[in-house]
């Protein structure tokens, strides 16, 4: 049995989206040949929702050790909040030790928390141990650089070239790459040419089933967020200005709805809830100002506040339909997209044409509503009006998972990362030979 340990800085009961790939293979790794460890940063530094049943679904006995933070009251000050970069010398020092006494065949990191993979170099080349990276999300991003200097966040020079330093030290030792968007590794491939010959897979998130059982067991601890009378469409998940491009054709359609059947569509209520990252209570709305432009303030609800893991699965079981919004980003991928199709619900869903998770929905979904940015906009406007006629006269149609839904749980894909993991290791054992 060969041993991993997975470095994920956000980890349950932390409910975060970067730890779900990790939360969801642990109970699968054993059947491959792999005894998983994780360090993660103990939960009272992460500054995130806590949702403690998500520690139900994790394995009996899982061995996961916990390192400190600095506090992020102290080092936001000067740029450098993020959690990464807090637990970094914490990571360097537990890590360090564990690998003293015990062997491991291989580092895990699977986390947006970049910085901490910057340590997988130094761990490499004082342990001789390879390691691999999940990239969930790019590292850094040059989206700021033509911004002018009020729109860019604090410190940005300093944390920017320090984001393009850490990752160029990661990325020159690294032995294998995973990645839910094929377009990470490749920009990754440009900007680093070391990585061509480095094993890499693309591997989304997947579907972990008992997550619904757990959700339906506790359903008596959660207040019901939705308003009886109406035909309640939902969405959670995080919004901003590249979801738009997306929820303006459903708004539109809306819109025209009610000025043609106003007491029809006058049954429908848009839910976005949890739409921000920011503390509770501190979010800033990027979905109801579009509403407001287009005069939906009745039909629709944004609350940016986040909410536990299982009441967003509960949430999503009581809704009549859901509605899935994709970014404008073509790399974007939904991680949450599993959670929407194991409710089997009436679901739209608006994307990029070039985002992997219209392949996915293709393959796995018969009577889902998918539709794409390519589709005319007079087009998609009136495909998304055809369906909001027939969910306000009650005609819900659920969702039918096809055969190619297995392909995408969470125990095929944990098996695609151990065969990464095994071509790490290889790698490694033939760079050390060539060299």
């Amino acid at each position: 049995m060969k041993r991993v340990l997975i470095i994920s800085p956000y980890f349950p009961p932390s409910n975060t989206a970067d730890m779900q790939r990790v939360r969801t293979s642990l109970p699968y790794f054993k059947q491959y040949g792999w005894e998983a460890e994780v360090v993660c940063v103990d939960e009272r530094h992460a500054n995130m929702v806590q949702d403690e049943l998500l520690l139900q679904s994790l394995p009996p006995g899982q061995v996961i050790y916990k390192v400190s933070a600095l506090p992020i009251k102290w080092t936001s000050k000067i740029g450098f909040g993020s959690l990464g970069f807090r637990s970094f010398w914490f990571y360097l020092r537990k890590v360090n030790s564990l690998l003293r006494k015990s062997k491991y065949d291989l580092i895990y990191f699977s986390t947006t928390q970049f910085p901490v993979c910057a340590l997988g170099a130094y761990w490499r080349n004082k342990f001789g141990i390879p390691y691999v990276i999940d990239m969930q999300d790019p590292w850094y991003s040059d989206y700021y650089r033509s911004k002018p200097k009020g729109e860019r966040p604090p410190k940005f020079k300093t944390v920017y070239g320090l984001h393009k330093k850490l990752e160029a030290t990661a990325m020159k030792r690294v032995s294998g790459l995973i990645s839910v968007s094929g377009s990470y590794i490749d920009e990754l491939k440009e900007r680093h040419t070391t990585l061509n010959n480095v094993p890499s897979a693309t591997i989304t998130f997947g579907a972990f089933e008992p997550d619904n059982q757990i959700a339906d067991d506790n359903k008596g601890n959660f207040p019901a967020l939705l308003q009886k009378g109406f035909k309640n469409i939902v969405y959670i998940g995080r919004g901003g200005a590249d979801m738009q491009t997306a929820i303006t054709p459903v708004f539109e359609a809306l819109k025209s709805g009610l000025a043609n059947q106003p007491e029809l569509f006058g049954k429908l209520k848009f839910y976005f809830i949890g739409t921000s990252y920011a503390p509770e209570g501190t979010g800033t709305a990027t979905i109801m100002p579009l509403a407001t432009q287009f005069g939906l303030e009745n039909q629709v609800i944004e609350v940016t506040n986040r909410i536990s893991y299982y009441h967003t699965l509960l949430t999503l079981q009581q809704a009549d339909a859901l509605f899935i919004p994709g970014s404008s980003d073509p790399r974007y991928t939904a991680s949450k997209i599993y959670s929407y199709l194991l409710a089997q619900k009436p679901l739209l869903a608006i994307f990029n044409n070039n985002s992997n998770t219209v392949k996915v929905l293709n393959d796995c979904t018969q009577n889902a509503a998918i539709l794409t940015f390519e589709d005319d906009a007079a087009h998609l406007t009136n495909a998304v009006y055809q369906t909001l006629i027939k969910w306000a006269e009650g005609t819900f149609v659920p969702v039918n998972l096809t055969e190619n839904f297995e392909a995408y749980s969470a125990k095929n894909l944990t098996q695609k990362q151990t065969e990464l993991f095994n071509e790490a290791i290889k790698y490694l054992e033939a760079t050390n030979t060539n060299d």
